[in-house]
């Protein structure tokens, strides 16, 4: 079994933010929302079921609509993702089809 010197089992002081507060974050594909710790930045807020404002963090994607979690193949295109990359290869799709 090998040693670890000292010098790195110590962590770094003052490295870590010490501002965290809840914050609300909302799945926009489907509006799920819950709280956490965090240090993110937010100009809007939530009052939510308990009566407490928290701040709003907007989410694209969460592990309540990833497909990977939810084991559905829905897709969310929110900025023309898909059909941009079908035109750029719809050349290609078209000679692999025939």
């Amino acid at each position: 079994m090998a040693v670890i010197p000292k010098k790195y089992i110590r962590m770094k002081k003052d490295i870590h933010p010490k501002d965290y507060r809840l914050v609300a974050f909302r799945d926009m594909s489907n509006g799920f929302t819950f709280v956490t710790k965090s240090t993110a930045a937010s100009k809007e807020t939530v009052k939510l079921e308990d009566g407490v404002e928290y701040p709003l963090i907007k989410l694209e994607i969460s592990s309540t609509s990833h497909p990977f979690y939810t084991g559905k193949m829905k897709l969310v295109d929110t900025a023309g993702r898909v059909d941009k990359f079908m035109n750029r290869y719809k050349t290609h799709l078209d000679k692999k089809k025939k």
